[in-house]
């Protein structure tokens, strides 16, 4: 129901936003802002989305589960659909996500929401909820099945 309002909403409020911006600098520069906008986004997506995908690959040679910069890769896509979208509100939510501190602090919310609440102790930079996991730290490795008898 939230996504059907949504779907209803966004496209009302967006012609309100280009009705009284196109009425305050006109309907030239208006198309011209959103276009600009689009371009400008394209390549900041393009940017970012490169710079994550190093970071995804620096990661897994570390050893370590990507999932936070993985995260941020799909909220980099959702933000370069937005942009490309023509309208000011989805361009402004579209910016938001390209700010590395936010897009930082939204991936890393839903790694823990996640990841962290299903899997008991999971952790973006790895497997372990110790930060000193690994060969060096001490632990024992226990392996062994699973298997849940629910009645």
């Amino acid at each position: 129901m939230k996504i059907l309002l949504l779907f209803l909403v966004m496209p009302l409020l967006e012609v309100a936003a280009f009705v009284k911006i196109g009425g305050e600098i006109g309907a030239l520069w208006t198309i011209l802002l959103t276009v600009g906008t689009a371009f400008l986004g394209a390549f900041l997506v393009r940017t970012q989305g490169i710079r994550t995908l190093f970071n995804v690959k620096q990661q897994l040679s570390e050893g370590q589960m990507p999932a936070a910069a993985m995260i941020e890769g799909i909220i980099l896509l959702i933000c370069g659909a937005l942009l490309l979208t023509p309208g000011f509100i989805s361009d402004t939510v579209g910016f938001l996500g390209l700010v590395p501190g936010i897009r930082n602090t939204l991936a890393n919310g839903l790694v823990k929401r996640v990841f962290i609440s299903q899997a008991g102790g999971f952790q973006a930079g790895g497997f372990s909820a110790n930060k000193h996991s690994g060969p060096s730290a001490g632990h024992n490795t226990i392996e062994g099945q699973f298997s849940r008898d629910d009645d």
